[in-house]
């Protein structure tokens, strides 16, 4: 995975730094996403993968299925990827376009862990406030986690808020075995 990381990185910085230049983020990430999503589907990783079929059959395949006249720049990204078999990079890729957006725009990922599902009020309360705490713009996924047994675990980043059941009753093991 880690290789994959280090083959995708070069390609997304260049087509951050393309977005970038010509104000088109949004168009970027949402032409990296249906790329991926190709990339990703096992028929096309099969071709992807075939020695049979050149790099210039696997661009033309894949433009196919983009499913409109792909032009220009992203033209341009296919064929380099389908030359250097990087095709099968394209998820990666997208990941690392997207980050490299959220930091750009300031917004960082949160993963809330909570005992219970939450409700879109809850859900939108808690992101306001932790907004508020950690002092920038977020995006959350929210995982139900049972074995917490109440409240919430908060991962933004390298950093941890948890104010669950089980992390308060672990603090109360460890205050005591000393």
């Amino acid at each position: 995975m880690a290789e994959l990381v280090t083959i995708a990185r070069p390609y997304a910085e260049a087509v951050f730094r393309l977005a970038l230049e010509n104000k088109a983020l949004a168009g970027w990430s949402e032409r990296l996403s249906l790329l991926s999503e190709i990339a990703a589907d096992d028929r096309m990783r099969s071709c992807i993968g075939n020695p049979e079929l050149s790099a210039a059959q696997k661009s033309e395949l894949f433009k196919s299925l983009v499913g409109k006249a792909v032009a220009g720049s992203e033209a341009n990204l296919i064929d380099v990827l389908a030359a250097n078999e990087r095709l099968s990079a394209l998820p990666e890729i997208a990941a690392l376009f997207e980050a490299l957006k959220a930091s750009q725009e300031g917004v960082k990922e949160a993963t809330i862990y909570s005992a219970f599902p939450l409700d879109d009020a809850q859900r939108m309360a808690l992101i306001a406030d932790l907004e508020t705490r950690f002092k920038t713009r977020l995006t959350a996924e929210v995982v139900v986690d049972q074995s917490l047994i109440g409240g919430v675990k908060i991962v933004v980043g390298d950093q941890v808020l948890d104010t669950s059941v089980s992390g308060k009753l672990e603090c109360l093991r460890l205050a005591l075995k000393n």
